[in-house]
C-alpha cells in the first residue's frame, strides 16, 4: 500500500481539484492524509465534504505548522504505507489508473527504494510539458548540481526517512532536493525510473517563482553536505 499525502494552505479550489483526482483512482489500495495548515478559506470544508467518500482510507489534521517541510514532514509521520507521495495542494494524479500502474510497477521491478514517474507541467501559458527527469540515466552529482529528481512523480519507501531523516525544515524550498542528494548521491539509492505520466503539476508555486532563493539555498545546501 502506498500513502498520498497532500499539503496545502488556504488553496480551496487547489486542494479539491487534487483530492477529486486521488478519489477517482480505480485501485483503492492507498492511504490518503491531508495536513491543512490552519487555512480560513473553506479548506477544512473542501475536506469535510468529501471525507465521506474516501472512508477509512482519509487521515487529516487542520493545524498551524512551521512551514511546507514541517507539514510534510507531520504527514510522514501520520502515514502507515510502505511508500509515500507527495501530491501537494493544486496537483492532480495524471489519470485514473496512475496508482494501479505504479502499484504493478512497484511489484515489478522488486520493490527498489525510489520509483519515480513523468511529471506533466501544467505552463501559465496553457501548453502542457511532459518533463521526465533523468528518465532512467545514471543519477551523477554533476546532473544532480543542475537538475533534480521530480517529487510529485516519485514514490519513496517510508523507511528511507528513517534511514536519512526527515526533510530540512530550516530550508524554505530545496528541502526535497536536500533529501535527495543525501539519499541518491551521498547514500548511493538507485531510483527506478517508469515511463508512466504520474502528476500534472501546477507550475505557479513557490518553488518556480522563486528562483534566486532556489539557488541560495542549493549553494547552503553543498556547502553544508560536499
Amino acid at each position: 500500500m502506498i500513502t498520498i499525502i497532500t499539503i496545502n494552505l488556504n488553496n480551496a479550489p487547489g486542494l479539491e481539484k487534487t483530492m477529486q483526482s486521488v478519489l477517482n483512482q480505480t485501485c483503492k489500495d492507498f492511504e490518503y492524509v491531508v495536513v491543512d495548515g490552519a487555512s480560513t478559506d473553506g479548506s477544512v470544508e473542501v475536506i469535510r465534504r468529501l471525507e465521506g467518500q474516501f472512508g477509512e482510507r482519509l487521515k487529516w489534521i487542520s493545524e498551524p505548522d512551521k512551514g511546507i517541510y514541517n507539514a510534510m514532514n507531520k504527514g510522514i509521520g501520520m502515514a502507515s504505507g510502505e511508500y509515500i507521495q507527495i501530491l501537494n495542494s493544486g496537483d492532480c494524479l495524471a489519470g485514473p489508473d496512475v496508482v494501479e500502474k505504479m502499484l504493478k510497477a512497484l511489484e515489478e521491478n522488486g520493490k527498489p527504494s525510489i520509483v519515480y514517474g513523468n511529471m506533466l507541467k501544467d505552463m501559465p501559458n496553457g501548453r502542457v510539458i511532459r518533463d521526465k527527469s533523468f528518465a532512467g540515466k545514471d543519477i551523477t552529482f554533476l546532473g544532480f548540481y543542475t537538475g533534480t529528481l521530480n517529487h510529485s512523480p516519485a514514490y519513496i519507501r517510508k523507511d528511507l526517512f528513517d534511514k536519512y531523516g526527515p526533510y530540512d525544515e530550516q530550508l524554505k524550498i530545496v528541502s526535497d532536493w536536500k533529501w535527495y542528494l543525501q539519499a541518491i548521491i551521498l547514500g548511493e539509492e538507485k531510483p527506478v525510473y517508469i515511463d508512466i505520466d504520474v502528476t500534472l503539476f501546477d507550475m505557479n508555486g513557490i518553488s518556480e517563482t522563486n528562483t534566486e532563493l532556489t539557488k541560495k539555498e542549493r549553494q547552503q545546501v553543498l556547502h553544508e553536505l560536499i
